[in-house]
């Protein structure tokens, strides 16, 4: 039978605490796909503020679409070097291999979506 199912951010499944710098709120839906509730203080950076999270890896692993609710991130791609500015009012989808940083005073609110078959 199909059924609806709602989430709330609040009761997250698990949350990537960075202390002053923000956190990930993480759901996970019962066909396995996921959300994500991002918030980036500013001064954050993947470098310093989520990748001793994530074991260290040389740039992100991870896939991301969403959309930025609020703020200025500068995305990076490792291999080309490449910067992307992804500001309120954006939807994007951003490759694995990438690492960021918030830019100016305003911090980044954004939220992430996976599909079932993506890894966390």
């Amino acid at each position: 039978m199909n059924a609806i199912e709602t989430r709330r951010f609040d009761n997250a499944d698990q949350i990537l605490d960075m202390k002053d710098r923000g956190g990930i709120a993480i759901l996970k839906m019962t066909d396995g796909c996921t959300g994500m509730h991002a918030i980036f203080e500013p001064g954050w950076t993947w470098e310093a503020d989520e990748k001793p999270l994530l074991g260290s890896p040389d740039s992100c692993p991870m896939q991301h679409t969403g959309y930025c609710i609020s703020g200025h991130l500068v995305v990076r791609m490792i291999d080309t070097d490449v910067e992307t500015h992804i500001r309120k009012g954006d939807f994007f989808d951003i490759p694995p291999g990438h690492d960021g940083y918030v830019s100016g005073d305003e911090r980044v609110e954004l939220i992430l979506f996976a599909p079932p078959d993506h890894q966390h």
